[in-house]
């Protein structure tokens, strides 16, 4: 599993202690938040020099909206189950190539990012379809939606 948002490995810490195997984890992160071994660094940098094909899973568990790990999951071609979550910044501004692949003009992304903010989630929806996701599964908690799909 890659993990490229370790964080303090709460989530998947959690999920070892109800799963009977091993779960076999790469860890990344900005910041040495856990005493166990990370990857220090930039996750997206690390995903594009990794084979993504020695995992099964891979967590994208952002404070945001992970748009260019998972550009970088899809152009690879990686296929597995992914896990994403998706929290919309205050503001709503949604990641600007996002959008232009939605086909929203480029003056418009520029002029008023904030107008196009409005229904998020269903736009970020919208562009995994694009990428050839068919089915979500979905937990919502107020501005944070918790995503798991195949690829």
């Amino acid at each position: 599993m890659l993990d490229a948002y370790h964080g303090t490995g709460t989530i998947w810490q959690n999920v070892q202690k109800q799963y009977a195997g091993k779960i076999k984890t790469l860890k990344i992160d900005k910041l040495q938040k856990d005493p166990c071994f990370v990857m220090i660094g930039d996750n997206e940098k690390f995903m594009e020099s990794i084979d993504l094909t020695r995992f099964d899973v891979i967590d994208l568990d952002a404070y945001g909206v992970p748009f260019e790990q998972l550009e970088i999951m899809f152009r690879k071609g990686w296929k597995g189950l992914c896990f994403v979550t998706f929290i919309q910044s205050v503001m709503g501004i949604l990641p600007h190539e996002m959008l232009k692949l939605l086909n929203y003009p480029e003056a418009a992304i520029k002029d008023c990012p904030t107008l196009l903010g409005k229904n998020g989630f269903k736009k970020f929806c919208n562009y995994l379809f694009l990428r050839g996701v068919k089915k979500v599964t979905v937990r919502q908690n107020q501005r944070k939606a918790y995503l798991a799909f195949q690829t």
